[in-house]
């Protein structure tokens, strides 16, 4: 063992009696009627028994047990009066001898004199309060190091951009696990600050916004880890504020009980938490991906579900109206369909698909299963959508995929001398919603001109006389209910609705936006789309063959939880909000970002808050899942630790999301004061509580290291297209709305680039 005996010795009496090691003691022989007391390795007994514990004499003296073939048990339930007892005893010196190293070191700071043990399992969250403690200052937090640039004479370095936010540094022992993971890498979930204001007053001082943004589904590149998933379905939560267990939780009561981090509720732990089921064996409990990851996925049990997990289902509307044909969307869009069947998710063999064209008409296509050739519905009834038949519209990809082949080489040639003019995508859209609502999925819209007959008709109403002036936010509003209303209508049923829009003339954007900003879709836009030029149709058919190949979460709903003291105010991105905190997606696309305002309520006086963000999903491939973000930031008093902690990429993306709301609720001109006049309240905050009593009081533009770049992502948001005054750059409403929306939603750990004129709006 650690002290260099081959069996276990009973303390002698005396003086030395109180010593104890802070090594793991052997276990003793189990007592009949303790028979059913859950059991743990060996090897986590030195979280257990720690330093200072009492006298550990009530283990008894009987000989060491050899190990078993699944490792070394203990059993907290039998020293559970000698657990409180443990929390308050005195620290005592090692008993070790100088030069002996033992097994088992209970974290760094092992042999020096030290503040009482911290509770059950509360493990030292990083190296450096560590290595503190090694040098004899007890593991103290280290404090923000605030460094003064002067924008004058620093020039911007965009390489800032992609270098990682100020550094979490979390008090010790706020964490159970010494996992590099305890907190999540900033593409999942970053804050504006990374330190907590305690008071509201201290932020309003700061002017720095706190906010989240969140990308739940973000894509894995390669290295990058994937998130770990938990399939006993054992799931521990909260009674009081519903939090998800996570490596900030303390346990109480000899491990028997958890305090949630959140609410202080001490709750059970559940039976099967520290039983391996694929082993069928007791388990380690350390070892468990929640208390070591932040961000984790558990696979979900029945009472999570309200019906079976769906399967993907695809429906695609194409516009084959003459403007569409002659244009060479549709034969572009039908190719590059034939050519990704294989690319979209179908692991399960459950996917199913469907295709409507229209006109001023309806085309609907029968495809039996083990046919080779389709028929063609036609119902021009626009006024009262019905559908043809009621199978063979919407099929299983995979049992009939020779048929799906044989259409999709022949739309193009059936419609090639179509002369209608006219679009008749409000009926299309109620055809495909008609289809597909007792299931949910995915609507694929590509138009080519303006809505013009049935429901959802809309006029053109472009105007350059009022670019420029008040009246110019009106234009950015939708036109007609119809599209918010049936937008609405598709996040109940878990549909979601992306758009590729094809336009030579005006498009209406910002009507037809509607639909994929409430169903968290997607917005695609190609100005006067010309096939015959190659640039036009390389960058459709890559887009659209991403969209058909990407991962999607379905029929998700998202809840934010925070400490006490913070509230979630206000919420930007695409989805509806169906109640106060819940976010209806009836499916997250990867890489897509959302903005969290949050709001200081009241005093804070807990060293270190929690963000929690759970995410219940289906998988594309018909597993129900719950994706768990868990954040953990310390407080602080001091302004200087505010501004130290600030993140300039999180800002830039808030501050983005927040022109877009001015400019839809507002005058454009609005909107860019907004932005400007946010970034002068920083400066002159740093400057007037930074500098004026230090050695940067003479600088004229002072802000802080970390924030430097800031500014320059305020230039590059003033002369984005969606901000760009209509004087200073020729632009249609169409383009600006586009522009809107790539700008708010733009991927946070890839937004640096989007910033001056936005490539897919030109």
């Amino acid at each position: 063992t650690a002290s260099g005996h081959t069996q276990w010795e009973v303390p002698q009496a005396g003086p030395q009696a109180q010593e104890q090691p802070a090594v793991s003691p052997p276990p003793v022989a189990q007592q009949p009627h303790h028979g059913k007391r859950r059991q743990y390795a060996a090897g986590q007994t030195q979280v257990y028994y720690a330093e200072g514990a009492a006298d550990p004499s009530f283990l008894g003296g009987g000989q060491q047990q050899q190990p078993a073939a699944g490792g070394q048990l203990f059993t907290p339930g039998l020293v559970g009066e000698q657990f409180g007892m443990q929390q308050q005893a005195p620290v005592q010196p090692p008993y070790y001898q100088p030069g002996q190293e033992p097994e088992y070191i209970n974290g760094p700071t092992y042999g020096q004199q030290q503040q009482p043990q911290p509770p059950y399992g509360q493990a030292p969250v990083d190296q450096l309060a560590g290595q503190f403690g090694q040098l004899g200052m007890g593991g103290a937090q280290k404090q923000f190091q605030l460094y003064t640039t002067n924008l004058l004479t620093s020039p911007p370095e965009p390489r800032e951009l992609y270098r990682p936010p100020p550094e979490i540094r979390l008090p010790p022992n706020s964490c159970i696990s010494p996992s590099p993971f305890a907190n999540p890498d900033p593409s999942y979930k970053r804050s504006t600050l990374n330190a907590i204001p305690t008071t509201s007053s201290l932020l309003g001082k700061a002017k720095v916004p706190l906010a989240l943004i969140i990308t739940p589904y973000r894509s894995l590149k390669e290295g990058d880890e994937a998130v770990p998933l938990i399939t006993d379905t054992v799931i521990a939560r909260c009674r009081r504020c519903r939090t998800y267990i996570n490596p900030y939780v303390q346990f109480i009561d000899g491990g028997n009980r958890w305090r949630c981090c959140m609410c202080n509720m001490a709750n059970e732990v559940p039976q099967l938490f520290d039983w391996d089921q694929v082993r069928n064996q007791p388990g380690d409990r350390w070892s468990r991906a929640e208390l070591n990851h932040s961000v984790v996925e558990f696979v979900a049990p029945t009472e999570y579900m309200v019906r079976p997990p769906q399967p993907a289902v695809y429906v695609f509307l194409i516009d084959v109206s003459h403007t569409a044909v002659q244009s060479g969307m549709v034969a572009t869009a039908t190719r590059t369909l034939l050519e990704n069947l294989d690319r979209i998710p179908d692991e399960d063999e459950r996917t199913k698909i469907a295709i409507i064209c229209y006109d001023v008409s309806l085309y609907f296509f029968s495809l039996p299963p083990g046919s080779t050739d389709p028929s063609m519905l036609v119902v021009s009834d626009i006024d009262d959508v019905f559908l043809p038949k009621p199978t063979d519209l919407l099929v299983n990809l995979a049992e009939a995929r020779s048929t799906l082949e044989t259409l999709l080489g022949r739309i193009n040639d059936m419609f090639q001398e179509n002369s209608i003019v006219g679009s008749a995508m409000g009926p299309a859209l109620q055809a495909g919603f008609k289809l597909m609502a007792p299931i949910g999925g995915k609507i694929v819209v590509l138009s080519s001109s303006l809505p013009s007959v049935g429901a959802g008709a809309l006029k053109p109403r472009e105007d350059p006389k009022v670019l420029g002036t008040a009246k110019e936010s009106a234009l950015l509003q939708a036109a007609s209910p119809f599209y918010k209303t049936f937008a609405i209508e598709c996040s109940r049923a878990h549909v979601s609705v992306d758009m590729f829009l094809f336009s030579a003339g005006y498009t209406d954007v910002a009507s037809l936006a509607c639909l994929p900003h409430y169903t968290s879709g997607q917005t695609y836009y190609y100005p006067a789309f010309n096939a015959g030029r190659s640039e036009d149709a390389l960058k459709f058919a890559h887009e659209f063959g991403e969209v058909l190949a990407m991962p999607i979460m379905l029929e998700a709903v998202m809840r934010v939880r925070a400490s006490r003291g913070l509230r979630m105010a206000s919420f930007h991105g695409n989805f509806f909000v169906r109640s106060t905190d819940l976010l209806a997606m009836p499916a997250v696309p990867q890489d897509q970002s959302y903005a969290i305002e949050i709001q200081i309520e009241e005093t804070i006086t807990s060293p270190f808050v929690v963000f929690q963000t759970a995410v219940l999903h289906t998988t594309c491939f018909g597993e129900r899942r719950i994706r768990v973000i868990t954040l953990a930031l310390p407080t602080t008093s001091n302004v200087s630790e505010v501004f130290a902690s600030a993140d300039q990429v999180a800002i830039g993306t808030l501050l983005a999301n927040k022109a877009v709301e001015r400019a839809l609720t507002h005058k454009l001109e609005d909107s860019r004061d907004y932005i400007f006049q946010k970034l002068v309240e920083i400066l002159v905050s740093y400057k007037s509580n930074m500098t004026s009593g230090g050695a940067g009081a003479s600088a004229q533009l002072a802000i802080s290291e970390n924030m430097k770049m800031l500014p320059v992502l305020v230039l590059g948001l003033l002369k984005n297209v969606s901000q760009a005054p209509s004087y200073y750059v020729e632009l249609f409403i169409d383009h600006e709305v586009v522009s809107l929306s790539r700008l708010a939603f733009a991927r946070v750990h890839k937004s640096p680039p989007i910033s001056g004129p936005t490539p897919s709006a030109s």
